[in-house]
């Protein structure tokens, strides 16, 4: 299982950094998609929602759902200083 979380890492993983550290319009689509999971990572905390992972016998506590939350806002943070903040390098203005 490990293994096969690790290949999905590299495979699906490596392709999304590399399309955030060329793309502009990509960081800001990051920015929405972190700040809806974020919400609805806290969301789950707050009511105490345990949700199993499709496809294993896994749950995600409402600790962990609290954590993955925090992580995903800092991630829109990220995203929505250099998706829409930050004036790219090559701009006069």
């Amino acid at each position: 299982m490990i293994a096969v979380l690790f290949t999905a890492i590299i495979v699906l993983g490596l392709p999304t950094l590399y399309f955030a550290w060329r793309s502009r319009e990509f960081r800001k689509f990051l920015a929405g998609a972190f700040f809806v999971s974020a919400g609805i990572q806290f969301y789950f905390y707050l009511t105490k929602l345990s949700v199993p992972l499709l496809g294993t016998n896994l749950v995600l506590t409402p600790e962990i759902s609290a954590w993955r939350s925090i992580v995903h806002f800092i991630l829109f943070g990220l995203c929505l200083y250099f998706g829409f903040i930050k004036k790219p390098k090559d701009s006069d203005k």
